[in-house]
């Protein structure tokens, strides 16, 4: 959530309550990554939940780039305003998400028990082979590849680090993608590692959740990947 103008992203709860009703979405899950104090987005992100709490789950946001607010942000957040899991938004650093300035984050995850969701891509700091690196070391935290690498490449990585790790999982909304692609995660690392997402307000959540609906993939794994995933790993 946040202003994002120059992709006429506006985070107006009308319009979002509007799309993911019409979407048949129960629960959509929040974050803000614009500010790097964590405090002032999940702040944000905690005012604009109040307002329909039984709709909203906050992700906890924090970053690398102010280390002393991580871990101290991080226990506000899950403790005080109740979030039920962590974005990291590595684009918005220098370091690839592997590298010990994220490890706080990774120990605080794994000491909860609470999933960390990564936008993940082809680009240096966003590699999804790094979750084959971090997910052995964190075996109580649950790694999610946003957009599951977004391009064939990295999306390649993305599969082979959750056939890899049980604590590794595919999140599958995406600006661009071919046909074909819900099928391809789900033939090669299992429908119990996919979660639907869609990316709102960037996106509207209906083309993505289309994806999934129309994928060539069972009922069983449709409801899986459209919800039951989600349940097990926030705990709702």
């Amino acid at each position: 959530m946040g202003r994002w103008d120059l992709y006429l992203r506006k985070d107006d709860p009308e319009l979002i309550l509007h799309s993911i009703d019409r979407a048949g979405i129960d629960i959509a899950c929040l974050f803000q990554i614009f500010h790097p104090d964590g405090t002032t987005g999940n702040d944000l992100t905690a005012r604009f939940i109040a307002n329909h709490p039984d709709r909203f789950v906050g992700f906890a946001y924090v970053a690398p780039t102010m280390p002393k607010r991580m871990v101290s942000e991080l226990v506000r957040a899950i403790d005080q305003l109740h979030f039920g899991a962590i974005k990291i938004y590595p684009p918005y650093t220098p370091w690839e998400f592997n590298r010990p300035k994220w490890h706080p984050i990774d120990q605080f995850a794994h000491e909860r028990k609470l999933a960390v969701i990564i936008h993940t891509y082809h680009l240096r700091q966003n590699r999804p082979r790094f979750l084959q690196k971090i997910a052995p070391l964190y075996p109580s935290a649950n790694f999610v590849a946003g957009h599951s690498g977004n391009v064939p490449e990295a999306r390649a990585e993305a599969i082979a680090a959750a056939l890899a790790r049980p604590n590794v999982y595919l999140e599958t909304c995406s600006t661009f993608r071919m046909p074909g692609v819900i099928e391809e995660l789900v033939e090669q690392a299992g429908a119990n590692r996919g979660l639907y997402g869609s990316d709102l307000p960037l996106m509207d959540p209906r083309p993505q959740l289309e994806k999934i609906i129309t994928a060539a993939i069972s009922h069983a794994d449709k409801r899986l990947v459209l919800g039951v995933n989600a349940q097990r790993l926030l705990g709702i």
